[in-house]
């Protein structure tokens, strides 16, 4: 797919990686001590690893990149708590080795998949995505992964599949979030097939070239830029290919505050605040949001005809 060349970012304005690195080893040592004593896991296991193979993408942003901290210690994952921090503080309890993910519903090649083939099954790459959190704040991610479409190829929809739906893992006892009925678990996502086979929707494994952290989604994740952030389901066990829409979590929760198709629109408010100002971590100045968070030259056409305020 060609891509427009506000897309691309020179090399030249790419930190290196062994820059990066180094930067980290002492920051990354010292937190990865704080973490396994508070968690109760060892700081081996706290430190991220690195994905080996990872190759470059067309698909960047010439625009500052959140940094690492922020990402991993600010975030909504609600299977560990509603507030930002909760996930950071404990997501420990997450085991992601064994994990597999099933594949099944409307298609002709249904699998249940560990989760180490899965990362053999497409070239893993980098993806720089704006995301967007329907609360107002926003962030630039350097995700690693591989479009959902390579698997999707694989499953070979039959005709009846319009829709993808993804379930995440329901496990109070490593998710303490689960015990709250803040929402009804499994958490449940949904897209329609042609969005979940668009090139830029994204299953990811990875951020800043490593292993996904747990409070991140790990070990496997949707990532859907041009939709609120909460449309990225995280520590997906099964996705599914059905032929009418899944109801939601958000959507079974509060169906007046979360619609099912949940793309970025300015000129749609949330009933209890603006959507047309975004704070993006790091910044305390306010910025405009983008229609589809600036991802509309590539999938506005997915939505022509559609009222996008009746269908949000």
């Amino acid at each position: 797919m060609s891509l427009r060349k506000s897309w691309a970012l020179p090399e030249s304005e790419i930190t290196p990686l062994e820059v990066y690195r180094e930067r980290r080893q002492f920051m990354q040592g010292m937190a990865a001590l704080a973490a396994g004593t508070a968690l109760g896991v060892s700081p081996v296991a706290a430190a991220a690893t690195k994905l080996a193979g990872v190759r470059a993408s067309a698909y960047r942003l010439n625009e500052d990149r959140t940094p690492y901290k922020d990402i991993t210690s600010y975030n909504n994952f609600y299977e560990f708590g509603t507030g930002k921090e909760d996930p950071s503080r404990r997501a420990g309890s997450l085991i992601t080795r064994p994990w597999t993910v099933a594949v099944a519903g409307e298609v002709r090649r249904p699998r249940t998949w560990d989760i180490d083939a899965l990362l053999k099954l497409a070239p893993l790459e980098e993806r720089v995505y704006r995301m967007r959190c329907v609360e107002g704040w926003s962030m630039v991610i350097p995700w690693v992964g591989f479009p959902l479409a390579e698997l999707i190829r694989r499953a070979e929809p039959t005709g009846n599949a319009k829709y993808v739906e993804f379930i995440t893992l329901h496990d109070p006892k490593q998710m303490p979030g689960q015990h709250s009925r803040v929402l009804d678990w499994p958490y449940v996502e949904g897209l329609r097939l042609d969005e979940a086979m668009h090139p830029l929707t994204l299953l990811a494994v990875g951020l800043y070239g490593e292993v996904l952290p747990k409070q991140n989604g790990a070990p496997l994740r949707l990532v859907v830029p041009w939709k609120y952030g909460f449309k990225s389901a995280k520590s997906i066990v099964a996705i599914r290919f059905v032929e009418k829409q899944p109801l939601t979590a958000w959507v079974r929760a509060i169906p007046g505050e979360y619609g099912f198709y949940s793309n970025v629109n300015p000129l749609v408010d949330h009933p209890r605040w603006s959507q047309a100002k975004e704070r993006r971590i790091g910044e305390f100045r306010k910025r405009d949001t983008l229609m589809f968070n600036g991802y509309g030259d590539q999938v506005a056409r997915l939505y022509s005809g559609m009222d996008l305020k009746r269908h949000f």
